[in-house]
């Protein structure tokens, strides 16, 4: 979660710090479609990914200028990239638009379901309209857009989808049971369906990030913070490159006998 003395790592900071561990041409020739990515998680992802050579579909829902502005800075790191709107919680208008941009890019090699919100409040207080847009967006926009791609990954017999889950989904959080019964659905989601698509070279992994400095917990002031590090082994949040990094390892064929995996990156927080 966010600390609001600590800013997020800049376009130029993350291309060096990815091209430094991994090969600059990784990812050449594939299509990566990054939901949620106009900021924070999605926006280091899809960073990073432009970096390694892949052309970029960095998805809104809402704010144009955050998208087009993390598409100028993955062409400033020399990547491709272009946007494309469309709320993920729209079953018909994801399958609309993903069958769109399969045409224009030739398909979509790696998928990553990272849009997120999170409606918080105590359970008894929680409202219907509040629950239902919190598993709309995170659960069943990772069920609308894995739809949408798996069709065309089974018939070339390849591709790679990676789920952003969150601790939360495993150890639970009061407050937040929406967000946390969301996060614990992506990993069944992401279990059931490596199960379904393996035989077809399909890898499907999640990630539970921990603490990171994002806009969603941008509220959060220092004495929080403060109590938060002191719950983390690596005494720190994180900055979101962490999870990319992550992203990319899962995206690659270094993974490529990995599947139905959730990988905390939470600097130790869940180690038990």
């Amino acid at each position: 979660m966010e600390n609001t003395e600590k800013k997020q790592a800049t376009a130029a900071e993350i291309a060096q710090i990815i091209s430094s561990i991994y090969a600059k041409n990784l990812f050449n020739g594939k299509v990566a479609l990054v939901t949620g990515a106009s900021r924070g998680i999605g926006r280091a992802i899809s960073i990073a990914l432009g970096t390694l050579g892949a052309k970029v579909i960095v998805n809104y829902a809402g704010n144009a200028a955050a998208a087009e502005s993390v598409v100028s800075e993955i062409k400033e790191c020399n990547g491709i990239a272009t946007c494309a709107k469309f709320d993920v919680a729209d079953f018909n208008l994801v399958l609309e638009s993903i069958k769109v941009l399969e045409k224009e890019h030739g398909g979509i090699d790696i998928l990553i379901n990272n849009a997120g919100i999170s409606k918080d409040n105590l359970f008894v207080k929680f409202k219907e309209d509040d629950w239902d847009a919190t598993l709309n967006t995170n659960l069943k926009g990772s069920f609308n857009c894995a739809r949408a791609v798996a069709m065309g990954m089974m018939r070339k017999r390849s591709g790679k989808i990676i789920n952003i889950s969150s601790v939360v989904g495993l150890t639970g959080n009061a407050g937040q049971t929406a967000y946390a019964a969301s996060k614990a659905g992506v990993i069944g989601l992401t279990k059931a369906l490596a199960l379904e698509l393996a035989g077809r070279n399909i890898q499907i992994n999640a990630l539970a990030p921990g603490y990171f400095t994002t806009d969603m917990t941008s509220t959060l002031g220092s004495d929080v913070i403060k109590k938060i590090e002191e719950k983390i082994p690596s005494e720190k949040v994180g900055d979101p490159i962490e999870v990319a990094k992550a992203v990319i390892f899962l995206a690659s064929q270094a993974s490529s006998y990995i599947t139905g995996q959730t990988l905390a990156v939470d600097g130790g927080m869940t180690m038990h």
